[in-house]
């Protein structure tokens, strides 16, 4: 074997929260593991992510991590909801203390994986020239890594500062004095647009699709509301392990259409005043399923939007309209709204007033020229598989996983594609993923992953693979699900609609958390039915769930 190649059991792909825990749960069960990091710090998402006001949108007390009871009770988070900054620190601090840095190579992009069918082995080589063999694959490398860039004409001709949300730079970015654009109003949008408003001369945002934004009621956490939580946290995280979303949070069975519009309008008002990700969907059962349901939450907050916006043209175009609540992910903002009460904001209408083009003194739409000094790209991710499929990735018989993905993604259980043994996803396409509490769904799947793979190693298996017929049987479960809710009624990046030619295939599981734990544990528990384990040794191999 030359210099430039070498062995190991495991490569895992990124240095987010997935890539982390992945690196402790393999390390610690006994197996030689390598990971690659394209940026040159632990965070993942985070490290990307530092635009103007980016946190996460779950309480601090859910996205984090639960398999360590003492860094639960050592780290003191500051705020309800932890800025990008903030995350970075705990997870810099995770990495440290518990000795991760050394199994990760920075600055490294994966471009290539093919599977040796010979040697049941991963071939993957590095942007540094270098190849690692590995018996297993785990791209851990998140579901929103991958920017989708802007798609107007002349975007190059611009001659200001631009910057995409999802690839902040690392050196300090002024604004004052500045005329700035922003595109986009999902969650990076309109946090961004929160954070700017006030501190450059001109603030200008374009508006593709209005969107819910609900109340974050942020604030911030006091030594006794910290000792608070950690005495029932044992208990709120065996709660959220059995949920729908992953979160210790009560859901509702009521119908909204058997309330009385007085029981409503307090619960809505509770929702609002008590806001948090999941406040409004907990109102009644039926709030996803049910049109007319769903209806009187949109009108409740379309409502809202009308009181707080004072100009009645700027607040009819923020009333969103042709999707239901909530089949979007809804926004978190304490002030989004009244931004567009300021004299230094302007919003642009892209459906009324669509751009035409970019040039170099900045943006042309159908009502002309909009000068700007600084464009802002808040245009989103390519969600779900970008992060995998942006890798030459081939299997069985050299077959390309863009090839097989071609009109869809599909895996079983959200952690293998048949086709392509030994690559495990995480929180991948199949799963309940950005649907439930990331942090919650990746120490599921790293656990069951880490189980696998140690239960190979002890019965002598070297490749495990996905069964085509279970693998079509789940993702067509996944499908039978979503078309009992209203999500199919909402161009997402759940299914892909924001990136031009990809399929338009609805990709999360929305059982929920709790089902999907207990269907991944009763598929171990029955030898892993539904997946092949072989023994190149003596080519010999045990299909389990066969028919």
């Amino acid at each position: 074997m030359d210099r430039n190649t070498s062995t190991v059991d495991a490569v895992i792909v990124g240095a987010g929260f997935a890539g982390l825990y992945a690196i402790k749960k393999l390390r610690d069960a006994g197996f030689r593991i390598q990971a690659f990091e394209q940026g040159d710090g632990i965070g993942g998402t985070w490290y990307w992510n530092q635009y103007p006001g980016a946190r996460v949108d779950l309480e601090c007390w859910d996205y984090s991590y639960s398999f360590s009871p003492e860094l639960q009770d050592e780290w003191d988070w500051s705020e309800r909801y932890p800025t990008a900054q903030e995350l970075m620190k705990y997870l810099e601090h995770v990495a440290d203390r518990f000795k991760l840095r050394e199994h990760i190579q920075f600055n490294t992009r994966v471009d290539t994986a093919e599977f040796d069918e010979t040697r049941n082995l991963w071939r993957i080589r590095t942007s540094d020239g270098k190849t690692t063999l590995a018996r297993f694959f785990v791209p851990a490398s998140g579901v929103l890594s991958v920017p989708k860039p802007p798609e107007y004409p002349g975007v190059d001709t611009f001659k200001g500062e631009a910057y995409h949300t999802g690839r902040w730079p690392k050196t300090e970015v002024k604004f004052e004095g500045k005329r700035i654009g922003v595109i986009g109003t999902g969650s990076s949008g309109v946090q961004t647009i929160q954070a700017l408003a006030g501190k450059c001369k001109h603030l200008t945002v374009f508006q593709r699709t209005a969107v819910f934004v609900v109340p974050a009621k942020n604030h911030a956490l006091t030594k006794a509301m910290r000792d608070r939580v950690r005495l029932g946290y044992a208990e709120r995280r065996e709660i959220s392990r059995i949920t729908r979303f992953g979160i210790a949070a009560p859901m509702s069975v009521e119908s909204a259409l058997e309330a009385t519009p007085e029981e409503m309008a307090m619960k809505y008002e509770n929702a609002w005043t008590n806001s948090q990700l999941l406040g409004f969907r907990q109102c009644y059962g039926d709030i996803l399923s049910d049109d007319k349901a769903n209806e009187t939450v949109a009108d409740f907050i379309r409502g809202k939007i009308r009181s707080i916006v004072k100009k009645p043209e700027v607040a009819q175009k923020l009333l969103p309209y042709g999707f239901p609540f909530g089949t979007k992910r809804p926004c978190l903002g304490d002030t989004y709204y009244s931004v567009y009460n300021r004299d230094d904001v302007t919003l642009v209408d892209l459906k009324a007033t669509p751009i035409e083009k970019f040039v170099p003194e900045g943006i042309v739409t159908s009502e002309g020229l909009i000068e700007l000094d600084m464009i802002i790209y808040a245009t989103g991710y390519d969600a779900l598989s970008g992060a995998l499929t942006r890798i030459d990735v081939r299997g069985v018989g050299g077959r390309k996983l863009t090839d097989k993905w071609a009109d869809g993604a599909k895996t079983y259980l959200g952690l293998l594609t048949a086709g392509f043994p030994n690559l495990f996803t995480v929180t991948g396409p199949g799963s309940p993923g950005p649907l439930a509490n990331m942090s919650m769904s990746i120490e599921q799947h790293i656990d069951w992953i880490t189980n696998c793979m140690t239960y190979m190693r002890d019965k002598g298996y070297d490749r495990i693979d996905a069964q085509p017929e279970f693998e079509e049987s789940w993702m067509q479960g996944v499908q039978d699900i979503v078309k009992r809710t209203l999500y199919l009624k909402a161009n997402s990046w759940y299914l892909g609609a924001n990136v031009p030619g990809k399929p338009k295939v609805f990709l999360p599981y929305l059982g929920g958390h709790g089902t999907y734990r207990k269907k991944c544990e009763s598929v171990a528990q029955a030898g892993y039915e539904g997946f092949t384990l072989s023994k190149s040794t003596s080519n010999t191999q045990e299909t389990a769930g066969a028919t």
